[in-house]
């Protein structure tokens, strides 16, 4: 029986020093040198959640800008306070790679307190069934690649992956981001969210395949467990933009809300995700 490549690699990053090293987990469908953005998202969450602790620690927001592909070389992360505060906070990290800015990403922290909400009033939303009443993707790369679809659990509820429409899906991440440390519940949310644009894809990749160059992780609560469920729809322009939305479930409801913009190009251009064209 062949080796789960979770095992074998353990986790995302590994830590060299003051570098970050990707492993073979990191890999995304577009070639097999680059990046799932799942995994720059996942530790851009890792360092700014900890960069600089104060009483505003509660993730609320979170925007990642992917400059360029991210390729699977040791890179360097820096981050920084812009906007210091007790009760807000601002940050911004940067990775770079042969001190080439690859991906940007800023975050705002607030402080969490005890209120009375019991007058609130929440928008309706429909629920999606539990994780047991989906079922796995088909894969789009070889059954003995490894790459991201190893570090993530996928059951789909409803809709497919690349089929054209809204869909839903959850999904687990089944090993830690850096090293042998837990993931928190901002950093599954946070590796999970890119998948948004691919789950609820516009598109048949038959004219036309889309990317996302950023994403923005909108959240009022953090998941409750280990599975995040994405409710994804999208939409692509003519002119060649696109909007990814996708409404963040745990068990317990929303937890809040990821949207990223398209970048869509004729087939020619991009081919499909699935390593066309592997080295």
């Amino acid at each position: 029986m062949a080796r789960d490549p979770v095992d074998e690699h353990g986790s995302l990053f590994t830590r060299d020093g003051e570098r970050f090293v990707p492993t073979r987990l990191t890999r995304g469908p577009w070639g097999p040198n680059a990046m799932h953005g799942g995994a720059p998202s996942a530790l851009m969450a890792y360092v700014l959640a900890r960069h600089d602790p104060g009483p505003a620690s509660f993730v609320a927001r979170l925007t990642v800008e992917l400059l360029r592909p991210v390729p699977l070389e040791p890179m360097q992360v820096v981050a920084r306070t812009f906007r210091p505060g007790k009760n807000v906070q601002w940050l911004e990290g940067a990775v770079l790679v042969d001190d080439v800015e690859v991906v940007r990403a800023v975050a705002l922290r607030v402080k969490q307190q005890p209120v009375d909400v019991a007058d609130s009033i929440s928008p309706a939303v429909v629920r999606p069934e539990p994780p047991s009443a989906g079922h796995p993707p088909e894969l789009f790369v070889g059954a003995s690649e490894v790459g991201y679809w190893n570090a993530v659990e996928i059951r789909i509820i409803d809709g497919a992956f690349g089929v054209a429409g809204p869909a839903s899906a959850w999904m687990r991440l089944r090993c830690p981001v850096v090293d042998a440390e837990a993931p928190t519940a901002f950093e599954r949310v946070a590796a999970v969210a890119d998948f948004g644009s691919g789950v609820g894809n516009p598109l048949t990749f038959t004219t036309a395949s889309a990317i996302n160059p950023e994403i923005t992780i909108h959240t009022h609560r953090h998941p409750v467990g280990d599975w995040v469920c994405l409710q994804s729809g999208a939409w692509a322009e003519s002119h060649g933009v696109g909007l990814a939305d996708t409404r963040l479930f745990d068990k317990d409801g929303q937890i809040g809300r990821a949207m990223a913009t398209l970048l869509i190009s004729p087939i020619g251009d991009r081919q499909p995700p699935g390593f066309a064209g592997r080295q």
